[in-house]
C-alpha cells in the first residue's frame, strides 16, 4: 500500500472510533522486534464502561488496555517467526493489535477476532502503522454457538493466537471447546497469560484433554511501569493425535 494511500485509511478508521472518546497516541517496545509498536487507544475508560450498560453479556472493555500478555505473545512470535510465517492463523481477542501486528509483519496470514467491534478497528489501525497491511477481522462472541458458526467455517487454522482472554471463568470451558475445534491437524494454540487462575484451569483442562504444552516466560520490559515484576507466560499448546 502507498504512504498516501495507507494514512487515508488510518486516518479512516480513527475517524471511526470517534464513539470512544478521545485517543491517545502511544509506542510500544516489543523484545526482538526492531521498530517500536505505535497504538492509538481511548482516554477515558469510564465512557466505555458506560457504553456496556446495555451489553447482555456485560463485557468490560478489557480489550482497551495495554496488557503485557499481548506483548508478551508478540515477543515470542517475534524470536521464532516461522511459528506464523505462511500460515493460517486466528487470534482470539485482539485488544488494540500489538500481536497481531507482529504477526503480520512476520507472514502470518491473519484473521483477528474481537467482541468489540473497536477493537477491531484498533487492530487495523496498528497493523497499517507496523505492517503495512490490515489482517481479515471478524467479530466474536465465543460463548455463542451461533455467533461462532461463520469462525468455524473459515478454519481449521495451523495457529491459534491468545493473549489474556481469560478473566472471567465462565469463559474457560467454551474457550477450550473453540480451541479444539480451531486447530488444523498439526496444528498448535499459542496461550499467554499472567497466572489469573482461569487461565490457569483452562490448561488444567487441556492437559485432562489431551492436550500437551510447553512454556516460555517473559518478565517485560511492558508499556506500564505500573506492570513491573508481571511474567507473562506464553504456552505452546499441540495435539498428539493431530501431529
Amino acid at each position: 500500500m502507498e504512504r498516501t494511500e495507507l494514512e487515508a485509511r488510518a486516518h479512516e478508521l480513527a475517524t471511526a472510533l470517534g464513539g470512544t472518546g478521545e485517543l491517545r497516541d502511544e509506542v510500544v517496545t516489543v523484545r526482538g522486534v526492531a521498530r517500536s509498536i505505535r497504538v492509538i487507544r481511548p482516554v477515558d475508560t469510564d465512557l466505555l464502561l458506560d457504553r456496556i450498560v446495555d451489553d447482555p453479556e456485560q463485557n468490560l472493555p478489557y480489550w482497551a488496555e495495554l496488557w503485557p500478555s499481548g506483548v508478551g505473545l508478540a515477543s515470542e512470535i517475534a524470536a521464532e517467526p516461522t511459528l506464523v510465517a505462511g500460515k493460517r492463523a486466528v487470534e482470539l481477542g485482539s485488544g488494540i493489535g500489538i500481536t497481531a501486528a507482529v504477526a503480520l509483519d512476520a507472514g502470518a496470514d491473519l484473521l483477528a477476532t474481537d467482541y468489540a467491534p473497536e477493537s477491531l478497528a484498533l487492530t487495523r489501525w496498528t497493523c497499517l502503522h507496523h505492517a503495512g497491511r490490515e489482517p481479515r477481522t471478524m467479530q466474536l462472541n465465543w460463548r455463542d454457538e451461533g455467533n461462532i458458526a461463520r469462525l468455524l467455517a473459515d478454519g481449521p487454522f495451523s495457529v491459534v493466537l491468545a493473549a489474556d482472554v481469560l478473566y472471567e471463568q465462565r469463559d474457560v470451558a467454551p474457550l477450550l471447546r473453540l480451541v479444539d475445534r480451531l486447530v488444523a491437524p498439526g496444528g498448535m494454540a499459542l496461550l499467554a497469560h499472567p497466572g489469573r487462575p482461569p487461565a490457569r484451569r483452562f490448561l488444567e483442562l487441556a492437559r485432562n484433554d489431551g492436550w500437551a504444552s510447553t512454556v516460555h516466560e517473559y518478565m517485560g520490559p511492558w508499556p506500564d511501569p505500573d506492570d513491573f515484576g508481571i511474567v507473562v507466560f506464553v504456552h505452546r499448546l499441540v495435539r498428539a493425535d493431530r501431529a
